[in-house]
Parts: structure tokens; C-alpha cells; sequence
């Protein structure tokens, strides 16, 4: 399946998601997709870009750790569909969206919760997905410079 679509079913789960477990596991799932599409990129993407896709790669293992939800062990990543990636750039673009809106949703829980250990899950899932968040930023920059005759492309 081609990472877009797998960033908008993730969309659409977050936006669906009204338990906490949930929202916490949308979060894995978000990760799971920074991992899947770095390491897809780092593979199969521009040469010149593979050091900061493995690096996005790494940082969305790290962050699914973080976020990974109480007992959940299973392989059971919706970014394990991966099987492209048609526009990096615009693909990019959608993956911070959506590791921004899981942000969003895991500030809110902290917020909110009573409960210390779902806290500091949230915590440390933020910060793992500000991490990730800002490994796209680099991989993005590297494609967007890729495309300067583009003005709508370009980096400013």
C-alpha cells in the first residue's frame, strides 16, 4: 500500500480514536510509519537523502518504543503495508502532519489524565514524536532541494 494511504488510515484511526489506549496506540502506529517510510526512502530513495532517512528510520523505532501501548508486543503495524512511495515530498509533508496531530492528541491526554504512568507515557511518547517530527524536517529540506525549478517546492 502506498504511504499515503497508510498516513490517512492512520488519520482517519487517530481522529477516531476516543479511549486513551487508543489514542495512544495511533501514536505506535504513526511512528511505525516515520520508521517504515525512512527506511523505505533510505533504501530506495535519492542517494544524496539515505543518511537522513535512515537516520528518520531509527528515530521512529525509538519513538514506537516510547509509544508503544501496555502489553502490546504484536507486529500488528499498518505501516508493514508499505509498499511505496510515489511522492516523497508530498508524502513527507502528510507524515508531519499526522506525527503533529498525534503530538496534539498525546498533549491533550497529559493534560487530562489523572493517571501518572499514562502521563509519563505520554511524556515520553511526545517527546520521541518531536524527535521524529523533526528528522522529517531534514529529510523534507533534502527533498525540497531537490526541486529548486519548482516554485512551489523550493525551500524559502
Amino acid at each position: 500500500m502506498d504511504a499515503a494511504r497508510l498516513i490517512a488510515a492512520t488519520r482517519h484511526a487517530l481522529t477516531q480514536a476516543t479511549e486513551v489506549a487508543a489514542v495512544i496506540a495511533e501514536a505506535w502506529q504513526a511512528q511505525g510509519l516515520a520508521q517504515a517510510i525512512g527506511g523505505y526512502l533510505a533504501v530506495r530513495g535519492d542517494p544524496a537523502s539515505r543518511d537522513a532517512a535512515r537516520a528518520l528510520c531509527l528515530a521512529g523505532d525509538r519513538a514506537r518504543d516510547a509509544a508503544q501501548p501496555p502489553g502490546a508486543r504484536s507486529n500488528a503495524v499498518r505501516a508493514a503495508r508499505l509498499t511505496g512511495v510515489r511522492d516523497p515530498t508530498a508524502v513527507l509533508r502528510q507524515l508531519l502532519a499526522i506525527l503533529a496531530e498525534t503530538g496534539a492528541a498525546l498533549a491533550a491526554i497529559a493534560c487530562a489524565t489523572e493517571d501518572e504512568r499514562v502521563y509519563w507515557q505520554c511524556i515520553e511518547a511526545l517527546d520521541a514524536t518531536d524527535d521524529s517530527k523533526d528528522r522529517v524536517r531534514a529529510l523534507l529540506r533534502r527533498y525540497e532541494a531537490l526541486r529548486p525549478d519548482d516554485p512551489e517546492e523550493a525551500p524559502p
